[in-house]
């Protein structure tokens, strides 16, 4: 029996954020064609979470590429924002980005795109029209100094 997917909440073409996944997750992204995960979840932040080491060779075993990039919203600093842009400037799509709830990766698209000139209000619009509140955007851009 093939394993469900997890729910994705689609940012723009090619690239979506989910909540937080597990082998079996990735395992059914992987057969769904999902060539690149960006893990934004720090180790250990939920008891019995797949560690990245094992998430990454998870990935690895279905050839898909694997970068984590953890943070929480208080310890997010310009170096997520680049080393998140540098994922986006060079993975194979399609993308999925994680968290546990799907929240802080829609945030870090967010201020990428951002800091690449997009309207604020568009991306808060097109994250809701996901199921994702980022709302706060333009403060956290603002504390980033984006």
């Amino acid at each position: 029996m093939p394993s469900k997917s997890p729910t994705l909440a689609e940012l723009a073409a090619g690239i979506s954020a989910a909540g937080k996944l597990n082998r079996k997750d990735i395992e059914a992204l992987a057969a769904q064609g999902v060539r690149t995960i960006v893990n934004n979840r720090p180790d250990g932040e939920d008891w019995g979470q797949l560690s990245a080491a094992d998430a990454r060779a998870v990935a690895a075993a279905h050839s898909v590429a694997y970068h984590h990039i953890p943070f929480t919203m208080a310890s997010l600093s310009k170096a997520e924002v680049d080393a998140f842009a540098a994922v986006l400037a060079g993975a194979e799509q399609p993308i999925v980005a994680h968290c546990r709830s799907g929240t802080r990766s829609a945030l870090l698209w967010a201020l990428v795109r951002l800091r690449d000139g997009d309207d604020p209000a568009g991306l808060i619009g097109q994250a809701a029209r996901s199921g994702i509140d980022i709302a706060a955007l333009p403060a956290i851009a603002a504390r980033l100094g984006l």
